[in-house]
């Protein structure tokens, strides 16, 4: 019984790909630039009635100058735990409290600062990649279960592969493409 490969098989596999460029894209957000971002606060969780509740579902975030975070929580009881998740966390910021609002003064970065997040950037640029290549792997491990099945051709296979390698050097471009955005954000001062 032969089995045709149609665009949706394809597709799941982009898919795949798709979601481990959407990842890259999470993770270089939480990287800080020297400028004020709301996203670099996306990871940090307060506890609020019992429960880790992400910061910005219980307080405002707003960003009054290019290098300032203002956090006003909508509950003030929140103000003391806030500020502890924000020292507990991996931003290397210290918190202002002024009694209603927490503020985050972001330095300028060092050069030798900015080197070190250039070199996490492209480090998770190439995890990003293995796990491209890995599914990649995986959908031509499948086409080669249904030649040895003889539910395709070699030449079905053959068209089917040079589909996937095709789809795959799109997905590497892009985070080729997201990894060189990030460095030159980094970079420039």
């Amino acid at each position: 019984m032969a089995i045709e490969i149609t665009r949706s098989w394809y597709r799941s596999y982009e898919n795949r790909m798709q979601k481990s460029i959407d990842y890259l894209g999470e993770e270089f957000n939480a990287i800080r630039a020297g400028r004020a971002n709301p996203r670099v606060l996306d990871r940090i969780s307060v506890p609020y009635y019992g429960t880790d509740t992400p910061l910005n579902q219980v307080a405002a975030i707003q960003v009054p100058e290019p290098r300032l975070l203002a956090i006003t929580p909508w509950d003030p009881t929140l103000l003391r735990d806030i500020e502890r998740a924000l020292q507990a966390s991996d931003l290397g910021i210290n918190p202002t409290n002024d009694g209603k609002t927490i503020r985050l003064v972001f330095p300028p970065l060092t050069e030798e600062r900015r080197r070190d997040l250039v070199r996490q950037v492209q480090k998770l640029g190439e995890e990003a990649k293995v796990a491209i290549r890995n599914v990649r792997r995986e959908c031509m491990s499948e086409l080669q279960g249904y030649l040895r099945r003889r539910e395709i051709g070699e030449d079905n296979l053959k068209d089917a592969e040079g589909e996937v390698q095709k789809i795959t050097d799109r997905a590497t471009e892009r985070v080729d493409q997201l990894v060189a955005e990030k460095e030159k954000d980094l970079m420039d001062i």
